[in-house]
């Protein structure tokens, strides 16, 4: 795939739950939560320094080879339902760093490559 992705003219669209795979395939990452952007930035970049609460807990996640992989303790609680997401920014309900208007104000993609009011300006 990555391959095809270098050919001139060419572009390509990978969708991953493991971030191990889209760390060997792509230039470029976004990482979404409930259907919103929360981080985007060069690939190598954002695996090393991950800024949205989400993507710091996405390595944790990654599957095992001996298939014990586990849930990111970072996140605590359920995923909401997608159809029926919370108000203000999506992970508040899971969030371990939320701050006052989080659960009111959806935050926008900065400039930075990231949604989350811990970055706004």
């Amino acid at each position: 795939m990555r391959s095809l992705a270098v050919e001139p003219g060419a572009g390509l669209l990978f969708v991953s739950h493991d971030l191990s795979v889209v760390r060997l395939i792509a230039d470029r990452i976004a990482v979404t939560y409930l259907g919103r952007i929360v981080e985007t930035g060069p690939t190598a970049e954002v695996w090393a320094a991950p800024r949205h609460p989400c993507t710091r807990a996405l390595p944790a996640a990654v599957p095992k080879p001996d298939g014990a992989g586990v849930l990111p303790a970072e996140l605590p609680g359920d995923v909401s339902d997608p159809a029926d997401p919370p108000s203000g920014c999506r992970l508040h309900p899971r969030c371990p760093q939320t701050y006052d208007g989080c659960d009111r104000e959806e935050p926008r993609l900065i400039a930075g490559g990231v949604a989350c009011r811990r970055y706004a300006a």
